[in-house]
């Protein structure tokens, strides 16, 4: 990885501003490889330089990786006038990153939600040609039963003329409030939840578990969120 400045490499963390920057190193607050830095305009090695300041190591990364536990009642964007975002839920050194939801989830739809600023690896996970897989957990009002699997199966053709390819339905419950976990390759509008309609069962509850090779952290409670191990960023690539 080619040397950068350190004013250009601090700020990319979102936590300060390049004038920002500046001010701590003339103030001594900033060390590099354990010595106090010179200059903000001397260049490192992102991936070997040990920074810190005010005494904390500072994480350097290209790229940040977040995973959220999406809550209901908030909205997959990056910005809107009527409501919280995803991005209300992160810190602010993360805001100015940039960060952006890898897909969406609907507004009352809870559960995984990528968020980064690497925009190759958001391409390779929302290409139509890839086909990442999805899974989710629902509830519907209503029985399930083999024809709504096999339904599912076959892939449908909604009354609006959609057309969805063919999902897997995993009946886990059936009764008057059924359970079951449905596995997509797409993720057209409120797509699950017009599949489930046009059955005449519509979904109570639904959440995201699984996008591609990433499982949704059982420890992260709605509106909680964490940084991606390497484990799971090598899983999504």
């Amino acid at each position: 990885m080619p040397a950068e400045r350190l004013d250009k490499l601090l700020a990319s963390t979102g936590r300060w501003s390049r004038s920002e920057v500046k001010r701590m190193v003339r103030e001594g607050r900033v060390l590099a490889d354990g010595r106090i830095a010179a200059s903000a305009e001397d260049k490192y090695d992102a991936s070997a330089a040990e920074l810190r300041v005010d005494g904390e190591a500072v994480r350097l990364s290209r790229y940040a990786y977040v995973m959220l536990h999406k809550p209901a009642g908030v909205l997959s964007a990056t910005e809107d006038g009527k409501g919280r975002t995803v991005l209300d839920l992160l810190p602010a050194e993360y805001r100015k990153r940039g960060l952006f939801p890898v897909g969406r989830l609907d507004k009352d739809t809870e559960g995984l939600l990528l968020l980064t600023d690497d925009g190759a690896l958001a391409h390779e996970l929302l290409s139509p040609k890839k086909h990442v897989d999805k899974l989710y957990y629902v509830r519907v009002d209503g029985a399930l039963d083999d024809g709504d699997r096999e339904a599912f199966e076959r892939g449908m053709t909604l009354g609006d003329g959609l057309r969805c390819l063919p999902a897997g339905l995993e009946i886990v419950s059936s009764g008057a409030c059924s359970e079951a976990l449905v596995t997509l390759r797409e993720g057209k509008f409120h797509q699950i939840k017009r599949m489930f309609a046009s059955r005449g069962k519509p979904v109570l509850y639904l959440k995201r578990l699984v996008m591609g090779g990433l499982r949704l952290d059982e420890g992260l409670a709605p509106g909680t969120w964490r940084e991606l191990t390497p484990e799971e960023l090598k899983s999504l690539k």
